[in-house]
């Protein structure tokens, strides 16, 4: 049996229910941030967290949940994939390396910019609730595409997502409105 902390090991209850909170979380960010729920990315920090999006943003947590929509107003839409993820728990903390693709489309519809990366977390379980207590970006692959002409990117009558609250998600599951 392996001591490394990624090493296969039992699973008890309580972790499973741990890093299935994790998994929670680190969703529930990407969707936040394609609604542009900046209430909700705000709610999964803890008060005192930190953010680094070097070179873009490197400080607080809530600083960084401020300076989030100006820089999202470059983009029509975008969609954040948490495709992998990895977590070491320790007590009510955690680290976690979350491999996410992260996909924007510029406002005139003309260009596609896809970061591929990984997010490398620390967590904290406050008062029973796990949020990020450090959340950084690391940028492993980029790509700059031109983007399939029209709206509905050559899907006619396929409902696209949207970046806010009017997108189709909203009225498909109601219970995902705010």
């Amino acid at each position: 049996m392996s001591d490394h902390p990624l090493a296969p090991r039992a699973i008890d209850p309580q972790a499973g229910a741990d890093r299935e909170a994790l998994r929670h979380l680190v969703a529930a960010y990407g969707h936040g941030v394609d609604r542009r729920d900046w209430a909700l990315v705000r709610s999964l920090y803890h008060d005192d967290a930190t953010d680094d999006h070097r070179p873009y943003y490197n400080g607080s947590a809530s600083g960084y949940v401020d300076w989030l929509p100006g820089m999202m107003a470059n983009w029509r839409a975008t969609s954040h994939a948490m495709l992998s993820a990895l977590y070491v728990l320790n007590g009510d903390r955690a680290e976690g390396e979350v491999v996410a693709r992260a996909w924007h489309l510029t406002l005139d519809g003309t260009r596609q910019f896809v970061a591929w990366g990984r997010y490398a977390d620390r967590y904290e379980r406050r008062d029973g609730v796990w949020r990020f207590a450090h959340r950084s970006f690391i940028l492993d692959q980029a790509e700059d595409l031109p983007a399939p002409a029209g709206d509905d990117f050559g899907s006619t009558g396929v409902d696209t997502g949207r970046a806010g609250a009017d997108d189709p998600v909203y009225t498909r599951l109601p219970l995902f409105t705010r």
